[in-house]
């Protein structure tokens, strides 16, 4: 099988230079995926299944993934790849963000990431009238709690964009997607059996595809 034609079940994490990327490799490979760590734009550009983590400050990744790496993540979006951002990585999917002064984002998800009481430990995700129905949220019990580490987070974000809510000092959208670009503050590789469910319908709707 070439580079090309990746296996149904692979999915390439994102690697851009910031942490959490052992953890979400050992959630997704615990549910079965073939989840490998890749820099290389070739590789990106040729998987259906990426993910990009994150952990820290927007700028850094932001300037690692200027360039080829970029395009790379544009090319496989174009080809019908799904994409799942996780907390830094999560922010990055946006139009920008205030942290250390404004930088652009990747634009696409709606929204502007900006500063928020510092926020670590567990809250309740609340679904949107958007995600009614979403297979993202499939399953998902009524009080789902999963694990935040962040200071920052998504505003103005459309709302038929936004397919979960949280509240820490203000409101602000913990899950988003459109088409196929989704993404989390939260930690799902950190949220027990809740993360993993998202991770695994993650994984469902990228294979089905």
């Amino acid at each position: 099988m070439s580079a090309a034609t990746p296996k149904k079940n692979a999915v390439t994490v994102i690697d851009a230079g910031v942490g959490n990327s052992g953890n979400v490799l050992r959630a997704l490979r615990h549910l079965g995926a073939e989840a490998s760590f890749s820099a290389d734009p070739a590789a990106i550009a040729a998987s259906s299944c990426l993910v990009l983590p994150g952990v820290g400050a927007f700028r850094p990744p932001r300037e690692r993934l200027y360039g080829e790496m970029e395009a790379a993540l544009r090319t496989a979006l174009a080809k019908g790849a799904y994409l799942l951002g996780v907390c830094v990585g999560y922010q990055l999917l946006f139009e920008a963000s205030t942290e250390f002064g404004a930088t652009p984002g990747l634009a696409l998800l709606g929204g502007t990431v900006d500063v928020l009481l510092p926020h670590i430990g567990w809250n309740r995700l609340v679904a949107s009238a958007a995600a009614a129905g979403h297979p993202l949220l499939a399953g998902l019990p009524a009080e789902a709690y999963v694990y935040f580490v962040h200071s920052y987070a998504p505003f103005a974000v459309p709302e038929e964009q936004v397919l979960a809510r949280t509240r820490h000092g203000a409101e602000f959208a913990a899950m988003a997607g459109q088409g196929r670009v989704f993404g989390c503050q939260f930690h799902p590789e950190k949220s027990g059996s809740v993360g993993l469910l998202i991770l695994h319908n993650f994984l469902r709707l990228a294979e089905a595809a």
